[in-house]
Protein backbone atom coordinates (compact mmCIF):
# COMPACT_ATOMS: atom_id res chain seq x y z
CA UNK A 1 0.00 0.00 0.00
CA UNK A 2 1.52 3.18 -0.84
CA UNK A 3 1.17 6.09 1.45
CA UNK A 4 -0.32 9.30 0.45
CA UNK A 5 1.99 12.38 -0.42
CA UNK A 6 1.86 15.11 2.21
CA UNK A 7 1.79 18.77 1.36
CA UNK A 8 4.18 21.34 2.66
CA UNK A 9 1.88 24.49 2.70
CA UNK A 10 4.12 27.73 3.09
CA UNK A 11 1.78 31.16 3.73
CA UNK A 12 3.04 34.73 2.24
CA UNK A 13 1.42 37.59 4.15
CA UNK A 14 0.58 40.86 2.24
CA UNK A 15 -0.23 43.55 5.04
CA UNK A 16 -1.62 46.32 2.68
CA UNK A 17 -4.49 43.77 1.48
CA UNK A 18 -4.66 41.36 4.64
CA UNK A 19 -4.21 38.81 1.92
CA UNK A 20 -2.51 35.44 2.50
CA UNK A 21 -0.98 33.51 -0.61
CA UNK A 22 0.15 29.75 0.05
CA UNK A 23 2.61 27.90 -2.36
CA UNK A 24 1.58 23.89 -1.76
CA UNK A 25 4.31 21.44 -2.67
CA UNK A 26 5.78 17.58 -1.91
CA UNK A 27 9.47 18.69 -1.02
CA UNK A 28 11.88 20.48 -2.19
CA UNK A 29 12.69 19.60 -6.58
CA UNK A 30 9.09 19.04 -6.25
CA UNK A 31 5.77 20.64 -8.99
CA UNK A 32 3.47 22.87 -6.70
CA UNK A 33 0.73 25.58 -6.95
CA UNK A 34 0.51 28.95 -5.80
CA UNK A 35 -3.59 30.16 -4.33
CA UNK A 36 -4.18 33.95 -4.61
CA UNK A 37 -1.21 35.46 -5.35
CA UNK A 38 -0.93 39.39 -4.79
CA UNK A 39 0.07 42.20 -6.97
CA UNK A 40 0.95 45.45 -5.11
CA UNK A 41 -1.21 48.47 -6.23
CA UNK A 42 -1.14 52.19 -5.23
CA UNK A 43 -4.57 53.59 -5.74
CA UNK A 44 -3.10 57.24 -5.09
CA UNK A 45 -0.60 56.95 -8.18
CA UNK A 46 -2.23 53.72 -10.04
CA UNK A 47 1.60 52.25 -10.27
CA UNK A 48 2.00 48.36 -9.40
CA UNK A 49 5.09 46.99 -7.87
CA UNK A 50 5.71 43.13 -7.54
CA UNK A 51 7.26 42.96 -3.89
CA UNK A 52 4.75 40.03 -2.58
CA UNK A 53 5.02 38.37 -5.85
CA UNK A 54 9.02 38.29 -5.75
CA UNK A 55 8.92 36.86 -1.92
CA UNK A 56 7.15 34.21 -3.42
CA UNK A 57 9.37 33.44 -6.59
CA UNK A 58 11.91 33.74 -4.38
CA UNK A 59 10.88 30.90 -2.08
CA UNK A 60 9.85 28.71 -5.41
CA UNK A 61 13.12 29.26 -6.91
CA UNK A 62 15.05 28.31 -3.33
CA UNK A 63 13.42 25.23 -3.33
CA UNK A 64 13.61 24.29 -6.93
CA UNK A 65 9.91 24.06 -7.45
CA UNK A 66 7.84 23.36 -10.68
CA UNK A 67 4.93 25.57 -10.79
CA UNK A 68 2.16 23.60 -12.42
CA UNK A 69 -1.11 25.63 -11.42
CA UNK A 70 -1.71 29.41 -10.29
CA UNK A 71 -4.83 29.32 -8.71
CA UNK A 72 -7.55 31.93 -7.42
CA UNK A 73 -10.38 31.24 -5.49
CA UNK A 74 -12.37 33.70 -7.47
CA UNK A 75 -12.09 37.43 -8.91
CA UNK A 76 -10.92 39.42 -6.26
CA UNK A 77 -12.38 42.86 -5.41
CA UNK A 78 -10.22 44.02 -2.43
CA UNK A 79 -6.49 43.32 -4.52
CA UNK A 80 -5.02 42.91 -8.01
CA UNK A 81 -3.69 39.04 -8.60
CA UNK A 82 0.08 38.45 -9.60
CA UNK A 83 -0.69 35.73 -11.46
CA UNK A 84 0.42 36.74 -15.22
CA UNK A 85 3.72 38.22 -13.83
CA UNK A 86 4.05 34.59 -11.15
CA UNK A 87 3.88 32.91 -15.03
CA UNK A 88 6.16 35.07 -16.97
CA UNK A 89 8.16 34.47 -14.28
CA UNK A 90 7.95 30.56 -13.43
CA UNK A 91 5.56 28.94 -16.03
CA UNK A 92 2.22 27.62 -14.66
CA UNK A 93 -1.37 27.46 -16.38
CA UNK A 94 -4.06 30.20 -14.79
CA UNK A 95 -6.54 28.68 -13.26
CA UNK A 96 -10.23 29.45 -12.07
CA UNK A 97 -13.86 28.38 -11.67
CA UNK A 98 -15.57 27.94 -14.41
CA UNK A 99 -18.98 30.22 -13.17
CA UNK A 100 -15.80 33.32 -13.66
CA UNK A 101 -17.67 33.53 -16.87
CA UNK A 102 -21.19 34.82 -15.04
CA UNK A 103 -18.32 37.29 -13.26
CA UNK A 104 -17.01 38.57 -16.54
CA UNK A 105 -20.22 39.52 -17.92
CA UNK A 106 -21.92 41.41 -15.32
CA UNK A 107 -18.77 43.58 -14.89
CA UNK A 108 -18.52 43.66 -18.76
CA UNK A 109 -21.75 45.60 -18.46
CA UNK A 110 -21.07 47.37 -14.63
CA UNK A 111 -17.65 48.63 -16.85
CA UNK A 112 -19.41 48.94 -20.58
CA UNK A 113 -16.44 47.00 -21.71
CA UNK A 114 -15.89 47.09 -25.69
CA UNK A 115 -17.14 43.85 -27.83
CA UNK A 116 -13.34 42.25 -27.79
CA UNK A 117 -14.29 41.43 -24.55
CA UNK A 118 -14.49 37.92 -24.03
CA UNK A 119 -16.88 36.35 -21.82
CA UNK A 120 -16.15 32.68 -21.54
CA UNK A 121 -12.97 32.98 -19.51
CA UNK A 122 -10.56 32.41 -22.39
CA UNK A 123 -8.03 35.14 -20.68
CA UNK A 124 -7.42 31.70 -18.06
CA UNK A 125 -5.39 28.46 -19.39
CA UNK A 126 -8.16 26.37 -17.12
CA UNK A 127 -11.92 26.54 -15.80
CA UNK A 128 -12.17 24.10 -13.13
CA UNK A 129 -15.48 22.57 -12.69
CA UNK A 130 -16.67 21.42 -9.66
CA UNK A 131 -15.27 18.03 -7.56
CA UNK A 132 -12.44 18.45 -10.44
CA UNK A 133 -9.14 17.78 -9.93
CA UNK A 134 -6.00 18.70 -11.01
CA UNK A 135 -2.83 16.37 -10.12
CA UNK A 136 0.72 18.57 -9.09
CA UNK A 137 3.29 15.84 -8.86
CA UNK A 138 2.32 13.27 -6.16
CA UNK A 139 -0.78 15.68 -5.37
CA UNK A 140 -3.69 16.47 -6.17
CA UNK A 141 -6.29 19.35 -5.48
CA UNK A 142 -10.08 19.24 -5.82
CA UNK A 143 -12.21 21.99 -6.22
CA UNK A 144 -15.41 22.96 -4.57
CA UNK A 145 -17.73 25.33 -5.44
CA UNK A 146 -18.77 27.49 -3.07
CA UNK A 147 -20.64 30.36 -4.05
CA UNK A 148 -22.23 33.36 -1.77
CA UNK A 149 -19.29 35.91 -1.47
CA UNK A 150 -19.53 35.81 -5.31
CA UNK A 151 -21.21 33.16 -7.66
CA UNK A 152 -18.02 32.09 -8.68
CA UNK A 153 -16.41 30.93 -5.65
CA UNK A 154 -13.91 27.76 -5.59
CA UNK A 155 -12.30 26.09 -2.19
CA UNK A 156 -9.40 23.98 -3.32
CA UNK A 157 -8.83 20.88 -0.92
CA UNK A 158 -5.44 19.37 -0.76
CA UNK A 159 -5.14 16.49 1.66
CA UNK A 160 -6.57 17.12 4.99
CA UNK A 161 -6.68 20.98 3.89
CA UNK A 162 -8.81 23.27 2.47
CA UNK A 163 -7.77 27.04 0.90
CA UNK A 164 -11.52 28.39 1.49
CA UNK A 165 -10.85 31.71 -0.29
CA UNK A 166 -13.10 34.48 1.04
CA UNK A 167 -15.98 31.46 2.27
CA UNK A 168 -15.12 31.90 5.72
CA UNK A 169 -12.78 34.01 8.01
CA UNK A 170 -11.10 33.21 10.85
CA UNK A 171 -13.39 32.32 14.01
CA UNK A 172 -13.51 36.30 15.45
CA UNK A 173 -13.79 37.62 12.30
CA UNK A 174 -16.71 35.76 10.49
CA UNK A 175 -17.66 35.49 6.81
CA UNK A 176 -17.72 36.83 3.92
CA UNK A 177 -19.40 39.58 2.30
CA UNK A 178 -22.46 38.66 -0.19
CA UNK A 179 -23.71 42.34 -1.38
CA UNK A 180 -21.36 42.16 -4.67
CA UNK A 181 -22.95 41.93 -7.64
CA UNK A 182 -24.17 37.35 -7.76
CA UNK A 183 -23.69 37.61 -3.95
CA UNK A 184 -26.01 35.47 -1.91
CA UNK A 185 -26.59 35.05 1.47
CA UNK A 186 -28.36 31.80 1.50
CA UNK A 187 -26.01 30.05 -0.96
CA UNK A 188 -23.12 31.19 1.34
CA UNK A 189 -24.60 29.53 4.16
CA UNK A 190 -24.95 26.36 2.43
CA UNK A 191 -21.24 26.42 0.92
CA UNK A 192 -20.37 26.93 4.59
CA UNK A 193 -22.14 23.41 5.30
CA UNK A 194 -20.84 21.94 2.92
CA UNK A 195 -16.66 22.84 4.40
CA UNK A 196 -18.57 22.30 7.63
CA UNK A 197 -19.50 18.25 6.45
CA UNK A 198 -15.45 17.94 6.72
CA UNK A 199 -13.93 16.32 9.83
CA UNK A 200 -13.42 18.41 12.73
CA UNK A 201 -9.63 18.42 12.39
CA UNK A 202 -9.21 19.35 8.87
CA UNK A 203 -7.12 22.73 8.36
CA UNK A 204 -8.80 25.54 6.93
CA UNK A 205 -6.86 28.45 5.65
CA UNK A 206 -8.03 32.31 4.51
CA UNK A 207 -7.29 34.48 2.30
CA UNK A 208 -7.60 37.21 4.24
CA UNK A 209 -7.51 37.72 8.16
CA UNK A 210 -8.76 41.29 9.37
CA UNK A 211 -7.84 40.92 13.12
CA UNK A 212 -8.98 42.37 16.03
CA UNK A 213 -6.69 44.73 17.55
CA UNK A 214 -5.73 41.89 20.36
CA UNK A 215 -4.06 39.37 18.08
CA UNK A 216 -1.75 39.26 15.08
CA UNK A 217 -3.27 37.85 11.49
CA UNK A 218 -3.37 34.43 11.71
CA UNK A 219 -3.67 32.24 8.55
CA UNK A 220 -5.21 28.78 9.49
CA UNK A 221 -7.90 27.70 11.72
CA UNK A 222 -9.85 23.76 11.74
CA UNK A 223 -13.61 23.20 11.12
CA UNK A 224 -14.03 22.24 14.60
CA UNK A 225 -12.94 25.64 15.61
CA UNK A 226 -14.73 27.41 13.28
CA UNK A 227 -18.28 25.19 13.85
CA UNK A 228 -17.55 25.90 17.64
CA UNK A 229 -16.62 29.54 17.29
CA UNK A 230 -17.32 31.36 14.41
CA UNK A 231 -19.29 34.87 15.11
CA UNK A 232 -21.84 34.51 12.03
CA UNK A 233 -22.07 30.80 11.79
CA UNK A 234 -20.73 28.42 14.48
CA UNK A 235 -22.80 25.52 15.39
CA UNK A 236 -26.99 26.27 15.86
CA UNK A 237 -26.65 29.22 13.55
CA UNK A 238 -30.10 28.41 10.65
CA UNK A 239 -29.85 29.63 7.14
CA UNK A 240 -32.82 32.42 8.24
CA UNK A 241 -30.82 33.77 10.91
CA UNK A 242 -27.40 34.01 9.01
CA UNK A 243 -29.25 35.39 5.43
CA UNK A 244 -30.89 38.17 8.18
CA UNK A 245 -27.51 39.13 10.03
CA UNK A 246 -25.49 38.85 6.62
CA UNK A 247 -27.77 41.26 5.18
CA UNK A 248 -28.08 43.41 7.51
CA UNK A 249 -24.52 43.89 8.24
CA UNK A 250 -23.99 44.15 4.47
CA UNK A 251 -26.01 47.41 4.49
CA UNK A 252 -23.32 49.00 6.55
CA UNK A 253 -19.81 48.14 4.99
CA UNK A 254 -18.14 50.29 2.84
CA UNK A 255 -17.08 49.22 -0.49
CA UNK A 256 -13.24 47.93 -0.38
CA UNK A 257 -10.86 50.40 -1.58
CA UNK A 258 -9.29 48.64 -4.66
CA UNK A 259 -12.64 47.44 -6.23
CA UNK A 260 -12.37 49.15 -9.12
CA UNK A 261 -9.14 47.89 -10.03
CA UNK A 262 -9.03 44.68 -8.82
CA UNK A 263 -12.22 43.38 -10.89
CA UNK A 264 -11.13 45.32 -13.88
CA UNK A 265 -7.56 43.38 -13.77
CA UNK A 266 -8.75 40.25 -11.81
CA UNK A 267 -11.91 39.28 -14.82
CA UNK A 268 -8.99 39.27 -17.04
CA UNK A 269 -6.83 36.70 -15.03
CA UNK A 270 -4.72 39.76 -14.13
CA UNK A 271 -3.54 40.86 -17.15
CA UNK A 272 -3.97 44.63 -18.19
CA UNK A 273 -6.31 46.60 -20.70
CA UNK A 274 -4.85 46.74 -23.94
CA UNK A 275 -2.40 50.09 -24.13
CA UNK A 276 -4.55 52.96 -25.69
CA UNK A 277 -1.97 54.88 -28.86
CA UNK A 278 -0.19 56.51 -26.08
CA UNK A 279 1.27 53.32 -25.16
CA UNK A 280 -0.51 53.53 -21.51
CA UNK A 281 -3.39 51.07 -20.15
CA UNK A 282 -6.14 52.31 -18.29
CA UNK A 283 -9.13 51.47 -15.78
CA UNK A 284 -12.11 52.70 -15.86
CA UNK A 285 -14.35 54.56 -13.05
CA UNK A 286 -18.29 54.57 -13.18
CA UNK A 287 -19.48 57.53 -12.08
CA UNK A 288 -22.51 57.67 -10.19
CA UNK A 289 -23.69 54.43 -11.15
CA UNK A 290 -26.76 52.55 -9.87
Amino acid sequence: MTTPALAVIQHFFDPATWTYTYVVYEGDGSPCVIIDSVLNYDPKSGRTTTTSADEVITFVKHHQLTVSWILETHAHADHLTAAPYLQEQLGGKLVIGDHITQVQSVFKGVFNLDAQFDTQGKQFDRLLKEDESLPFGHLSLKALYVPGHTPACMAYEIGDAIFVGDTLFMPDVGTARCDFPGGDAAALYRSIQKIFSYPAQTKLYMCHDYPPADRPPEFMTTVGEEKAKNIHVRDGVSEEQFVQMRTARDKTLEMPTLILPSIQVNIRAGHFPEPESNGIAYLKIPLNAV
